[in-house]
C-alpha cells in the first residue's frame, strides 16, 4: 500500500509539472487571413434612355431656277440658327464595345435669305428655312468606364419651306414647303456624371439630296416659279440623357 501511495503521487507530480511547462509556452499565432481582392466598379451603358438636346445648326440650300429655255443656277441660302429637341434609344454593351438604335425628334429655326442671281428671276430673294427635322439612328461606340466615343449613321427626314420675296421690300410672292427625306452621319462624345446620368456633345451632318419645288404665286394661286433645291445640314448638339436600369456592375 505505500508503494502504491508514492507511486500515484509521483504520477500526480509529474502532471503538475508537465501542465506548468506547458503554461510557459508561448501562445500559438496564426497567420492572417489574405485581404479580399478590390472590387472596381464599372459603368454600364446597356439599358432604355431618353433625353434632351440643344444647340446650333447650319442649313445651306442651293437654289436651281429650272425653264422651258433650261436650268440657271440661282445660288445658295445658308440657314443658321437655333434646335432644341429630345431623343430615346436603346444601347447594350458587351466587353468595351457599345451598340444603340435611336430616334431623335427637333424644332429648329435655320433660316437665310439670298438674292437670286439668275437673270430669269431678277429682282426676287430666295428664302429658306429649315423648322423641324428627325434623325433614326444605329450607333457603334468603345466605352472606357464611364465615358463613351461613338459614331452613328442612318436615316433622316427635314421639313423646311421656301419662299420667293421681292428684293428690297421683302414682300411675299410665292411660297412651298418640303419634307424630304436623306441619309446622316454623327459622332459624339459622351460622359456618365451620375448613376444614371450622361452628358454629351454631339455633331451630325445631314445628307438630304436634291428635290423639285413648284412654289405657287401667293395672288391668283399659279404656279410662280420651279426649283431644284438640293440641301445639306450640319448640326452641334449637347445632349443630356437618363438611363433606365443600374448603372454599374463589379470588376475583380
Amino acid at each position: 500500500m505505500k508503494n502504491l501511495v508514492i507511486g500515484v503521487v509521483g504520477l500526480a507530480a509529474a502532471g503538475i509539472s508537465g501542465a506548468a511547462s506547458a503554461a510557459d509556452l508561448a501562445a500559438r499565432t496564426y497567420p492572417k487571413a489574405p485581404p479580399a481582392p478590390y472590387v472596381s466598379p464599372v459603368y454600364d451603358w446597356t439599358g432604355f434612355y431618353i433625353g434632351i438636346n440643344g444647340g446650333w445648326g447650319n442649313a445651306n440650300n442651293f437654289w436651281t431656277l429650272q425653264t422651258p429655255a433650261g436650268n440657271f443656277p440661282e445660288g445658295g441660302t445658308n440657314g443658321n440658327g437655333g434646335t432644341v429637341g429630345g431623343q430615346i434609344g436603346y444601347r447594350w454593351q458587351t466587353g468595351p464595345a457599345v451598340f444603340g438604335l435611336e430616334a431623335q425628334g427637333n424644332w429648329a429655326n435655320l433660316t437665310a435669305q439670298h438674292t437670286s442671281i439668275a437673270a430669269a428671276n431678277a429682282g426676287f430673294d430666295n428664302y429658306s428655312n429649315l423648322d423641324a427635322f428627325g434623325l433614326f439612328t444605329g450607333q457603334i461606340g468603345y466605352a472606357w468606364n464611364t465615358v463613351l466615343l461613338y459614331a452613328k449613321g442612318g436615316a433622316a427626314v427635314t421639313d423646311s419651306k421656301y419662299n420667293d420675296v421681292i428684293t428690297g421690300t421683302g414682300a411675299l410672292v410665292a411660297t412651298s414647303s418640303d419634307t424630304r427625306w436623306g441619309g446622316v452621319v454623327g459622332a459624339g462624345l459622351e460622359y456618365a456624371f451620375a448613376p444614371n446620368w450622361s452628358a454629351a456633345i454631339e455633331y451630325d451632318h445631314l445628307f438630304m439630296g436634291n428635290n423639285t419645288n413648284n412654289l405657287t404665286a401667293t395672288a391668283g394661286a399659279g404656279l410662280f416659279a420651279t426649283d431644284s433645291i438640293s440641301q445639306n445640314v450640319d448640326l452641334v448638339t449637347v445632349r443630356v440623357n437618363y438611363k433606365f436600369g443600374g448603372p454599374v456592375v463589379a470588376r475583380y
